[in-house]
């Protein structure tokens, strides 16, 4: 069994659907704490490292393999949690991808307390490839307000809008998961990365137990644009 930490309630739909198409049969269980988001917005995401261990110590008592973290500013802090079992953060494939892309990153957030460790996480991932990488951090105003509201197309929509105004990139990072549907409608060239699908296939892998839960993407699944 796969746990899954989520912030919203509205990631549990996306990953479920994700789960039917890439991974049938995988058992998911997904814990949902809005609040700790709401905590580490206001205080750093530190301030929820206790409460994001309970979740995590939770999570394995009722039986999970594996852990994956759905939220990014949550990201660092669940796989600082010494948990007992594999804890993956659904971005780490991500930002490997967008490395491999090249040096020029742009990292869209909807929310500033994302940028921290989005940036620390590029950069730990281009020391691990031994690559140079740059990266600018673009905040999409009022798309977090829409995502809240429940108004997805809404914040799609102005993500897509941001991503589309970016040049002198080889990757657009689209930092948070609520933004992964933006990606369907970008007309940019500049490839537009997204983490759901392949932290779900890493997630999945560590609950299997296989090796390497990093970035590659699933079978059929085009590397350029992770899902």
């Amino acid at each position: 069994m796969l746990a899954l930490l989520h912030t919203s309630p509205l990631h549990v739909p996306v990953f479920e659907a994700l789960r039917d198409e890439d991974h049938p049969g995988l058992e998911l269980r997904h814990f949902v704490d809005e609040d700790l988001l709401s905590r580490a917005r206001a205080h750093g995401p530190d301030a929820v490292a206790a409460d994001v261990r309970a979740v995590l110590d939770r999570a394995v008592a009722e039986g999970a393999r594996a852990v994956l973290c759905t939220c990014s500013t949550l990201g660092a802090v669940a796989e600082a949690a010494g948990a007992r079992v594999p804890v993956v953060r659904t971005d780490r494939p991500m930002a490997a991808a967008a490395v491999a892309a090249g040096p020029r990153v742009v990292v869209l957030a909807t929310v500033e307390s994302t940028f921290e460790p989005t940036v620390g996480l590029l950069e730990e991932e281009a020391r691990r490839a031994e690559r140079a990488v740059h990266v600018r951090t673009v905040l999409v105003d009022g798309a977090w307000s829409r995502f809240a509201a429940g108004d997805t197309e809404g914040c799609a929509r102005l993500v897509a809008e941001a991503a589309d105004a970016v040049e002198d990139a080889d990757a657009v990072l689209l930092a948070q998961g609520s933004m992964a549907p933006a990606q369907r409608l970008t007309r940019t060239p500049v490839p537009v990365l997204s983490s759901p699908r392949m932290g779900l296939a890493a997630g999945a892998r560590a609950a299997r137990g296989d090796e390497g839960t990093g970035a590659e993407a699933p079978a059929g699944a085009p590397a350029a644009t992770g899902g």
